[in-house]
């Protein structure tokens, strides 16, 4: 047996000496610890300063070591609870999609300050666990969503989140980037791989276990936003717009492969980090 306060402190302990040795932040440790016994117990984190003298079951103590374990070695914390919040939303993730990031937010809120017409068709490639899609389909019900991916796994989680969140305006569709799209969409938005593939932090933190597929792009990291560019030019409607996620130090050659296929009025926004984070432009 084991209270609630000595079970964080030793967990907190062991997650300490084990993230320096994958170059992550030991500052986190005893907040990662908190969030899997909550995730255990099925308590709200409150509950933990409530009751630290509480003792928890032997069943309860095996689940919160395990986990404890996995998460020494590496594994991101949203895989081991299954969930991540993201804009309004709590979303079911796994190892077949992205785990939600608040700069993806930038993204969303870009999207939704565009005006659009009032039933307007907006498409998110690449969707992963459907953070955009759905975050887009709840803010404006009157939207028909369309999420696109190529894997069937990412799209049976989406559709799971979609159910979890209420969310009734969006169709999900397989396929390569544009082409499952129609030709009339106002707007398509996308946080698509753009990471190069020799990048050495590939091998560090949460992203040595999210799905490579859905990270790199080549030697650039450019070659899926080149032919999303292309893409999208046919299936947007005159004016309608495209609004790509990207790294930090990509957004000047962004704006060139969308000026160079025929987009205007290209412009980069920056993240709360004032990272440039999100391209967009419009076809004329």
């Amino acid at each position: 047996m084991s209270r609630i306060d000595s079970a964080l402190s030793e967990a907190s302990q062991r997650l300490t000496a084990s993230y320096p040795q994958r170059n992550e932040q030991s500052d986190t440790a005893r907040l990662d610890a908190q969030i899997l016994l909550c995730h255990v117990l099925e308590k709200d984190n409150s509950y933990l300063f409530t009751w630290p003298d509480k003792e928890l079951s032997h069943t309860q103590l095996e689940a919160f070591n395990q986990l404890i374990d996995q998460r020494a070695k590496g594994t991101p914390v949203a895989y081991l609870t299954g969930e991540r919040g993201f804009w309004s939303l709590t979303l079911k993730v796994n190892p077949s999609v992205l785990i939600p990031r608040p700069d993806t937010e930038l993204l969303v809120e870009l999207a939704l300050n565009h005006p659009l017409p009032e039933q307007a068709l907006v498409a998110d490639l690449g969707t992963g666990s459907g953070a955009i899609a759905l975050s887009l389909a709840k803010e404006n019900p009157n939207w028909k969503i369309l999420t696109v991916d190529r894997f069937p796994e990412p799209l049976e989680t989406a559709k799971e989140n979609a159910q979890l969140n209420n969310v009734n305006n969006v169709e999900f569709l397989l396929g390569s980037w544009c082409e499952p799209l129609p030709d009339n969409m106002d707007m398509i938005v996308s946080n698509p791989p753009y990471i190069r593939e020799d990048d050495k932090h590939l091998d560090e933190g949460d992203v040595q276990f999210e799905p490579r597929t859905a990270l790199t792009a080549g030697k650039d990291g450019l070659d899926d936003i080149r032919l999303i560019s292309i893409q999208a030019f046919q299936k947007l409607k005159a004016g309608g717009w495209l609004l790509l996620e990207h790294g930090y130090d990509q957004g000047e050659t962004i704006r060139d492969i969308l000026i160079g296929d025929g987009y205007i009025e290209a412009r980069t926004k920056q993240d709360l980090a004032l990272n440039d984070r999100v391209t967009l432009a419009r076809k004329p």
